[in-house]
């Protein structure tokens, strides 16, 4: 299996531990350490030698950060997990800290009086440091860059991966790499940069049409680059982890060097430099800067042409689709025949779903680490079940599964909630009104330049009318065989990029009740221009979403009296397409199941 169940770390382990990096920075001088859950790449998903932030404290989650000073360490995370975090960490000696309403800048002057506190500015971006700073202005506080800390005093830190290289065909890819790195060399040209700094493992497997294995889950490569305005590209990486084919595919225009010649190069360059102060590590400008060569900052070149993709990427993505919502419901079909029999656990419900689609021929990988929360674990946002966390699933209750497969063609990522017995009134009404924030995106139609911040909205009301939220986004971009959380895209009452076509993101509203229950839906939708309408304004260019994903509700939560005729009518129409697309992929008891799964609402 690609998924294992074993414990990645202890709360037992973190107060030696912290003892001892206190020890650390008192010889130093230092007041205090920032201790991100980031890499040099500045990815959601790091390699086992940077997971700093877990080897310290023994939080898990994929996002948050630890600010250790003499008296209190404080982790810092976000609304996905407030719940987890409860139980990863000793909280005699870490203190969860609700992340943003608390901002660490406010946060180090109320509990440091003086001094100065260390960071890493590889595994900080400009963006982050220069808040930092500002917050800190006026308090006699300081920050300082330091070698990191945590790794001088993990005795047994992994090496750093080697995974393979390979070439991504141009077919799926619909652009060769040439004719990405004109382009994008032509736009650095136009605004007078002789070259951009490229930190993003996603970035540059994008615009070289290569793909990696240094991360499980994403199939990404871990090297920084820089793309030179004639459309050379000079890559940094270990040059074991390409063979001859992959070295030929990256054509005589790319000269692979180690990363241990990265600093040199950037030394050697002539500014103005392109560098994404949100993206690339702080340290990157300060090489620049110290080398006296310009620093342009400016977004990193290829994440907005990567988040649009091509009509290649979209249809790979449409088939990928296909593939992974029949072994879906494959799984569905099992799920409903197992489950009343008893004693079905959450590690039993991962085996099954993997096994489905490792059964298509065609798994690259899993997308992420199932997760799968039975009754009160489907509380716990990004829950992922070990063998000392294994629930048998209980009776009468919600099952929250969120999964989804890397194809060499497309990249999945899809929730279904599902009732075991009966659930209860309250839960079907909770579920139906997620459901209905499902339903608003996909149904949308908005004016072009509107953002994800504008139709975050939409997905939240049916549940704010009855006082109720999330404390996660409404959706994340997601990549064509890559990430499956990509930028800069967002269904977020954060995010300000527009929406543009070809842009792919998650639609995955949720509800969850603390020790009780879970609930998130989630299908893949893509951004395209809208059909002009009888009657509405010409001149006024709308766009809408087309959805990927193709598997049943479960009816027997859904409230069909809470749904308005318009809603009713896209259910049904969607279920239709579901089994007209997915049914001729399924086994015969399969089909009998999803025929029943997707029959009309009754009303």
């Amino acid at each position: 299996m690609f998924q294992s169940f074993e414990t990645h770390a202890s709360p037992a382990q973190g107060p030696a531990r912290l003892a001892q990096l206190r020890g650390v920075l008192g010889a130093e001088g230092l007041a205090g350490f920032i201790v991100p859950r980031a890499d040099l790449h500045q990815g959601e998903y790091v390699a086992a030698r940077d997971e700093r932030l877990q080897w310290l404290t023994g939080f898990t989650g994929s996002a948050g950060f630890c600010i250790v000073l003499p008296e209190v360490a404080g982790v810092f995370i976000d609304g996905r997990y407030r719940t987890q975090v409860k139980g990863q960490v000793d909280l005699a000696h870490f203190t969860p800290v609700p992340w943003p309403e608390v901002l660490p800048g406010p946060w180090i002057r109320q509990h440091l009086s003086a001094g100065a506190v260390g960071f890493d500015p590889w595994l900080h971006t400009a963006d982050e440091i220069a808040k930092l700073e500002a917050a800190l202005q006026g308090s006699g506080l300081g920050l300082q860059p330091v070698r990191n800390m945590i790794d001088r005093i993990w005795p047994d830190q992994p090496d750093a991966p080697l995974g393979r290289a390979f070439a991504h065909p141009d077919a799926l890819a619909g652009e060769t790499s040439a004719s990405k790195r004109a382009r994008l060399a032509e736009a650095l040209q136009a605004q007078g940069q002789t070259a951009a700094v490229i930190t993003l493992p996603d970035s540059l497997c994008w615009l070289l049409n290569i793909r990696g294995a240094d991360v499980p889950r994403n199939p990404i490569l871990h090297g920084l680059a820089i793309l030179h305005d004639d459309a050379r590209v000079t890559l940094f990486a270990d040059a074991a982890k390409f063979d001859e084919a992959t070295r030929l595919h990256l054509g005589s225009h790319v000269s692979l060097r180690p990363m241990q010649a990265f600093v040199p190069a950037l030394h050697t360059l002539q500014g103005p430099v392109r560098v994404d102060r949100a993206t690339a590590p702080l340290a990157v400008s300060m090489e620049l800067e110290e080398a006296g060569i310009v620093v342009a900052w400016g977004d990193d070149p290829c994440r907005l042409p990567k988040a649009c993709k091509t009509a290649a990427e979209i249809e790979g993505m449409r088939v990928a689709h296909l593939r992974d919502g029949a072994a879906m419901v494959e799984f569905l079909c099992w799920l409903d025949a197992r489950a009343p029999q008893g004693g079905l656990t959450e590690i039993e419900v991962v085996r099954a779903l993997e096994g489905y689609r490792r059964a298509t021929n065609a798994l690259h990988d899993i997308s992420f680490d199932t997760i799968c929360g039975a009754g009160p674990h489907g509380a716990i946002m990004h829950y992922r079940v070990t063998e000392e966390s294994n629930l048998t699933v209980p009776p009468d209750s919600l099952l929250l599964v969120d999964s989804g497969a890397q194809y060499l063609d497309g990249t999945t990522d899809i929730t279904r909630t599902m009732a075991v017995g009966d659930p209860g009134d309250f839960a079907r009404d909770c579920y139906t009104r997620v459901l209905q924030g499902v339903i608003a995106i996909s149904r949308a139609r908005w004016p072009k330049g509107l953002a994800g911040r504008d139709l975050d909205p939409l997905a939240r009301a049916p549940l704010w009318m009855a006082g109720q939220d999330f404390n996660h986004g409404t959706g994340h971009g997601v990549g064509a065989f890559l990430s499956v959380h990509e930028g800069p895209q967002r269904l977020s009452r954060i995010s300000e990029v527009p929406f543009e076509a070809g842009m792919i993101l998650s639609n995955e509203p949720g509800y969850y009740r603390e020790g009780a229950f879970g609930i998130r839906l989630e299908n893949l939708i893509v951004v395209h221009p809208a059909p002009q309408l009888v009657g509405g304004d010409a001149e006024r260019e709308q766009l809408c979403f087309e959805t990927l994903t193709f598997t049943p509700f479960d009816r027997r939560l859904i409230v069909t009296a809470m749904l308005a005729p318009g809603e009713r009518a896209w259910l049904d129409a969607y279920h239709a397409e579901v089994l007209a697309k997915i049914g001729p992929r399924l086994s015969a008891p399969a089909l009998a199941w999803c025929e029943a799964a997707c029959a009309p609402l009754d009303l």
